[in-house]
């Protein structure tokens, strides 16, 4: 079985990357965190979804992703993907 990991692209000085990645981790979901600062590409992929611009956080699991979600905007994108 193919399990796709769910993957957060944000900074280390963003509060929304912060809340973001702390929120996840203190429900123990397990997730992949690409800092778009320094990692080239992390932040190329960024820029391909959308059209050259760097925004964050993003969060991606498979080819879907969501831009700078509320919690509970993240907790329906994690739903709709079975993760929790």
């Amino acid at each position: 079985m193919n399990k796709q990991k769910l993957q957060l692209y944000g900074t280390d000085w963003c509060p929304k990357s912060s809340a973001l990645r702390n929120y996840m981790q203190g429900r123990w979901i397990e997730f992949d965190d690409f800092n778009v600062e320094t990692d080239d590409a992390a932040n190329t992929r960024i820029r391909n979804l959308y059209e050259g611009k760097l925004k964050f956080p993003t969060v991606v699991f498979a080819d879907d992703f969501i831009k700078n979600p509320t919690i509970p905007q993240l907790n329906e994108f994690l739903n709709k993907h079975g993760i929790d």
